[in-house]
């Protein structure tokens, strides 16, 4: 139901499909020739992975691409010098590593050197120009080789198991190249428009991107939470570009009147500056540097040394606002002066440009150095693309075991090959790294007799893994407890925690009012019926949906702060129930008033999302239906950091076969809901996740209309209280 999209776009996928085959002529200057034969199907599983032959050949030469002999620019991806070194396998030598101020935080080059038996790492020290946060993660090796391969020419294929953090490997990828290649455009295509919001935020947090490079195609932006006064689409950043341009003749404008070249009486009646970035451009080429070079003259023939003061000779003085200053500080204010005009020279086209239309797809065919976009997005705005020129060299695709294959194919034929520019008449992409987790749900193709007769429903990245291609698989999760991770943990080969789920306190503290972190909790008819379709395929569970929304009245009457619990099914028709029965239980003129969970959504919606508590309604009591398909399950129950709670018919989804390794966990444990009476959720409760709860305070609820009461009462005593208080 959440896929209406999906249909409609059917129609622009399968008019570039036919786009595609009529302008095949031309497929060496679109897409590389090593990726060509792995898409197509022949030429060896390995042949686009940069350790292979043809990559080290094209890395020979081509241009803007690392060679296997140079150092690889991993920017901040290492927080320390013992990140650096716990993170290859073989000997680490790091250069002046005894001259090395530990307590600084350094960018490193690398270089591989030895073979695969032996390898050798040699890293040099960069020090880092920026003051911003940048990478705040400390990868682990695994994460690293991802990393790495993603720098690295040629096709990277990532397998993330839920909470392994891909999109911080995708983020780190995308900043690295960004400072690395300057002059590189990058494209980031997601299947979802979350995944691209949460992509964009740590992009955007690390804050040493700068956001006029950044773009967003499409119409998902509206939901997107950063600190930017302009939104990030075209016209967003249109406008946002054209405030920084004000903002920077300003300061030209103050630095031109600071020198008394223009006075007060220039600006604009309203004050406004009297430059343009073009009368800047000669103020700053005829002036400006003039007077720094005067000052260079000078400093050489005064001998003046990094600390010496220099105030006498800077120009700058007055702008600057200060009255003595050493050699270094004025040569970082020069620097910041060549900045202003840098900037500044690349608002020009502005200036020429009238049309919003004009300026907006300036922006994306020059300006901008990263654009995002859904993959649904990709393929509407395709032909425009390719009619404006627009040009990339790189693409990170997030999310792309839930494409269809040619959604991820349509993203690498977004430019038009150059063959008369470039003179081998190859196509200008560099890399392509693939994230995505073929354990978890496919796409979903609407259309039937499509997925019966072609296997639509696999993704590029699922063939590519099953063809054998190399990949990555990232090995330590972070995100549920370890008791939680289990429940998934065995779909996926040697799957670890990292450190901070076995020592945070969060993680060791046990789910106040729960005496398991998770559980089971069978729900017979209700009402004297299981499941109902009132239409075809619509399934609905009046008992669970009751069961779930009292369960969720009870955390929230005990503490819980609403935001850390999301409510999941896996029918549509479920979650349309659950929604209404909470408009009810928590409305206008109850107790709990306007309170509602962080989200209810199916489990197919809900992918790539995550909360501290989920509570699942399996709604089917006749037959096990689609969560037959084991992916499902494992979304579901991979979504939760601290607690799960799952509402169904036990005996009908603990006798699936194929469910059975994470069902045979739950029933570890009793399936009536067991709570602890009378805790609550504060700073005292230090009850451990290991502590067995005393007989005495271990409390069995029968059923739902048993919760119900409980509730019920717990409420009239909120209202008493109340009362009391307004009398």
């Amino acid at each position: 139901g959440g896929r209406h999209g999906r249909e409609n776009n059917f129609k622009s996928v399968l008019e570039t499909i036919r786009g595609l085959l009529e302008g095949a002529g031309s497929i060496d200057r679109v897409i590389p020739p090593w990726l060509q034969s792995l898409i197509l199907g022949h030429g060896h599983p390995s042949c686009a992975s940069y350790k292979s032959e043809t990559i080290k050949e094209y890395a020979m030469k081509t241009v803007g691409v690392n060679k296997p002999t140079d150092f690889l620019n991993f920017n901040d991806t290492f927080l320390d010098l013992d990140h650096l070194m716990a993170s290859f396998k073989g000997k680490v030598s790091v250069q002046n590593s005894d001259k090395i101020d530990k307590s600084a935080r350094f960018n490193y080059k690398i270089r591989f050197t030895g073979n695969d038996e032996a390898p050798e790492v040699e890293a040099i020290p960069v020090s880092r120009s920026l003051q911003s946060p940048g990478n705040p993660v400390r990868f682990t090796p695994v994460q690293v080789e991802a990393i790495k391969s993603g720098l690295l020419p040629g096709l990277t294929l990532c397998v993330g198991p839920p909470g392994t953090g891909k999109t911080d490997v995708a983020v780190q990828i995308i900043a690295s190249l960004y400072h690395t290649y300057p002059t590189q455009r990058t494209i980031i295509i997601t299947h979802s428009n979350a995944a691209l919001n949460d992509i964009f935020a740590k992009v955007m947090a690390r804050g040493d991107i700068d956001e006029r490079y950044f773009v967003r195609l499409g119409s998902g932006e509206r939901d997107l939470e950063t600190d930017s006064s302009y939104d990030f689409t075209k016209i967003g950043r249109v406008a946002y570009s054209i405030h920084r341009r004000d903002e920077l003749l300003e300061q030209v404008q103050q630095l031109s009147e600071s020198l008394g070249i223009s006075g007060k009486a220039q600006r604009g009646a309203d004050g406004s500056p009297s430059y343009t970035c073009e009368t800047a451009e000669y103020f700053h080429r005829h002036q400006i540097i003039r007077m720094q070079k005067l000052f260079e003259r000078l400093v050489d023939e005064s001998g003046a040394g990094e600390e010496t003061d220099v105030s006498s000779l800077f120009p700058f003085k007055v702008y600057f606002g200060v009255s003595e200053l050493s050699l270094g500080r004025a040569r970082k204010h020069i620097e910041r002066l060549e900045h202003l005009f840098g900037e500044l020279s690349e608002y020009r086209p502005y200036e020429l440009l009238r049309s919003q239309r004009q300026r907006a797809d300036y922006l994306i065919t020059k300006q901008a150095r990263i654009v995002a976009m859904t993959c649904t997005h990709a393929a509407i705005a395709r032909s425009n693309l390719i009619e404006l020129g627009f040009e990339y060299d790189n693409i990170v695709m997030e999310e792309s075991g839930q494409m269809l294959e040619i959604e991820s194919f349509i993203p690498t034929l977004l430019q038009k090959g150059k063959s008369d520019d470039s003179v081998s008449g190859l196509s200008r992409l560099k890399r392509v790294c693939m994230l995505g987790d073929h354990n978890q749900l496919p796409p979903v193709v609407k259309n039937a007799s499509f997925s019966k007769y072609s296997n639509l429903d696999q993704s590029l990245f699922t063939r590519l893994i099953r063809l054998g291609v190399p990949h990555v698989q990232l090995d330590k999760q972070g995100r549920s407890r370890p008791e939680l991770m289990r429940l998934f943990g065995w779909r996926y080969k040697d799957l670890g925690n990292l450190d901070h789920v076995t020592k945070e306190p969060r993680f060791k503290l046990a789910n106040p009012g729960f005496v398991y972190p998770f559980q089971l909790i069978n729900v017979e008819d209700f009402d004297g019926k299981g499941e109902s379709t009132p239409t075809p395929y619509f399934y609905q569970n009046l008992g669970e949906a009751e069961y779930v929304v009292a369960l969720f009245q009870y955390m929230v009457l005990i503490g819980y702060s609403p935001d850390r619990i999301s409510i999941l099914t896996t029918y549509n028709g479920q979650k349309e129930l659950i929604s209404d029965i909470l408009r009810q239980r928590c409305g206008a003129g109850t107790p709990l008033a306007g309170t509602m969970p962080k989200a209810v959504s199916t489990v197919d919606q809900y992918q790539g999302q995550q909360n501290d508590i989920i509570l699942v309604s399996l709604v089917r009591t006749k037959s096990v239906g689609h969560l037959r398909d084991i992916r499902r399950l494992v979304v579901a129950v991979s979504r939760a950091r601290l607690g799960l709670y799952v509402f169904c018919r036990e005996n009908i989804f603990t006798q699936s076969h194929e469910l059975k390794n994470t069902m045979e966990q739950f029933l570890d444990r009793p399936t009536k809901l067991q709570l602890v009476l009378g805790e609550t959720v504060s700073d005292e409760n230090d009850r451990a996740i290991t502590d067995s709860v005393p007989e005495d305070k271990v409390f069995t609820i029968e059923d739902v209309s048993h919760l119900g009461s409980i509730v019920h009462s717990m409420q009239e005593g909120i209202m008493e209280e109340d009362q009391q208080e307004e009398a």
